[in-house]
């Protein structure tokens, strides 16, 4: 296989802010691009007008071809890319599954930028769940694709700590910024035909699978810190919630009472205490047993109301130690 070539022709699939740095970092390489597939416009806001994604926006003000099916796997979209006749297919954060016929269109391959150290992880959110599980790091794998999901044989790999304070939001913006680096690694590997093709360990493989609005829900029987993992993993969606007196509670920041802060004079469990019941109030933080350790609720959200700090909060409403979190009714018995 020779590949060795300076200008390739590539057509780029992305839909997410996650592709926006490989996508900018590949404007800056010698190759054309001759196309970005991103997804349909989409309904947005409270005026719900069609709007683009932010690759679109990106190709728009560059002037590339932009191509947005509802469905990549038709017959038209087949001849589409064959009369683009490219030599490489970019694809990051796209959001449909290619079919072995796509796959099959460009002289080289198809790239995958995955935003995990593959073979774990594999699907729609390995971001939130390496957080959500605990993971201490991840990564970005670079793949050749193949018709089984995140499967192909790898490229690159490179490896990132996840720090105990990262957010799903800023895990994906550093691990983005190592996905467009890896990109152009890749690239140059390509160019110059010195890259290798290993297999991923299947018997290492786990999952990680679309977020659904009920993932979000907070399970009070979990330890503070696997409860503290869950409210980082699924910022900004889902969201992580509760029940308060029968409403919806967002809650957007906690942290784990490892050491008592300064108001807190309970002992980290006490006894006789039920996972979700509220241990003290206070200004900079609300007290919340779990089974095992507290959690400190900083910034939540009440249904119908905004976002807010605990002391703005606490202000309007008046939660109260013994209340339990996470019930559904309004009975708190």
């Amino acid at each position: 296989m020779n590949h060795a070539q300076k200008h390739m022709n590539i057509v780029f699939f992305g839909s997410s802010q996650f592709a926006v740095p490989s996508l900018q970092t590949l404007l800056t390489t010698q190759h054309k691009i001759s196309c970005v597939v991103t997804q349909p416009d989409r309904k947005k806001g409270r005026g719900l007008h069609f709007e683009g994604t932010v690759v679109k926006t990106m190709a728009e003000e560059f002037g590339i071809k932009i191509y947005q099916p509802q469905n990549i796997n038709t017959d038209e979209a087949t001849k589409f890319f064959k009369d683009l006749n490219p030599d490489l297919f970019i694809v990051i954060s796209y959001g449909q599954i290619l079919s072995q016929e796509i796959l099959d269109i460009p002289k080289i391959f198809c790239l995958n930028v995955h935003a995990s150290s593959l073979p774990r992880y594999r699907g729609a959110a390995p971001i939130n769940w390496a957080i959500i599980n605990g993971e201490k790091n991840t990564g970005v794998t670079i793949i050749k694709m193949t018709d089984q999901m995140d499967a192909g044989w790898i490229i690159l790999q490179k490896m990132i700590e996840i720090k105990d304070d990262d957010t799903a939001i800023t895990l994906e913006d550093r691990l983005s910024k190592v996905a467009a680096e890896s990109l152009f690694d890749s690239l140059q590997s390509i160019e110059d035909n010195h890259y290798q093709l290993t297999p991923q360990d299947e018997r290492e493989v786990s999952f990680a699978p679309k977020l659904k609005k009920e993932d979000g829900l907070i399970n009070w029987n979990k330890s503070a810190y696997q409860i503290y993992n869950l409210i980082r993993g699924i910022l900004d969606w889902p969201g992580a919630f509760t029940y308060y007196q029968g409403k919806l509670l967002k809650i957007y920041k906690a942290r784990v009472a490892t050491s008592p802060p300064h108001y807190l004079t309970l002992p980290v469990r006490q006894a006789g205490t039920s996972p979700g019941e509220v241990m003290q109030v206070a200004r900079d933080g609300i007290i919340i047993a779990t089974q095992e350790g507290n959690l400190i609720i900083e910034e939540l959200q009440i249904e119908n109301k905004r976002r807010m700090k605990v002391a703005e909060f606490i202000s309007g409403h008046k939660i109260q130690a013994g209340e339990i979190l996470g019930k559904k009714s309004c009975n708190r018995n």
